[in-house]
C-alpha cells in the first residue's frame, strides 16, 4: 500500500464514521427514554383486566426490566438484553399466554398512550408505532 492508498483508506473510514446513521436509541436520549416508556405502559398494564392476568404478581418488576431491555437492544442500544436470555424469541415467549385479537388491541392500546406519554417526536413516534403494531400482530396465538 502506498501513502496515497493509505490516505484514501483514512478518509474513507472517516467519512464512513461521519455518515453513520443515528440510532433509534440514540435519538431519543439512551436508556432513559425507554424506562419511561415502559414504565407509562406497565401503569396502565397493572389495571387492565385482559392484560393483567398474564403476569405473575411476583414478577412485574422483571416484566419491565425485560421489556426495557429488550427494547434498548431492538433500538441500537446495549446488547444486554441477548447476553441475559439469549436470543429474544418473542413469538416462543409469549407462546404460553393466550393472546387474541383483543390482548392484542389491549396490548397495542397502552403502548400507544405510552408512546404519547413520553412526548416523542414526529421522528420517534411513527417508527416506535409501526414496530409495536407489527410485533403485536405477530403476538397473536389464538384465533378464536
Amino acid at each position: 500500500m502506498n501513502e496515497h492508498d493509505d490516505a484514501t483508506q483514512t478518509d474513507a473510514t472517516s467519512d464512513a464514521t461521519e455518515t453513520r446513521e443515528m440510532t433509534l436509541y440514540e435519538y431519543v436520549g439512551g436508556t432513559p427514554f425507554f424506562e419511561r416508556l415502559v414504565a407509562h405502559f406497565y401503569e396502565r398494564v397493572v389495571e387492565d383486566p385482559i392484560l393483567r392476568p398474564m403476569y405473575p404478581d411476583d414478577d412485574m418488576d422483571g416484566a419491565r426490566e425485560r421489556l426495557t431491555g429488550f427494547l434498548v437492544q431492538y433500538w441500537g442500544g446495549p446488547a444486554d438484553y441477548s447476553a441475559k436470555r439469549g436470543h429474544p424469541m418473542l413469538r416462543a415467549r409469549h407462546m404460553p399466554y393466550r393472546v387474541d385479537r383483543a390482548a392484542r388491541d389491549a396490548w397495542f392500546t397502552h403502548m400507544c398512550a405510552a408512546v404519547a406519554a413520553t412526548g416523542a417526536d414526529h421522528i420517534a413516534a411513527p417508527a416506535l408505532l409501526d414496530y409495536f403494531s407489527r410485533a403485536a400482530d405477530a403476538m397473536i396465538n389464538t384465533f378464536d
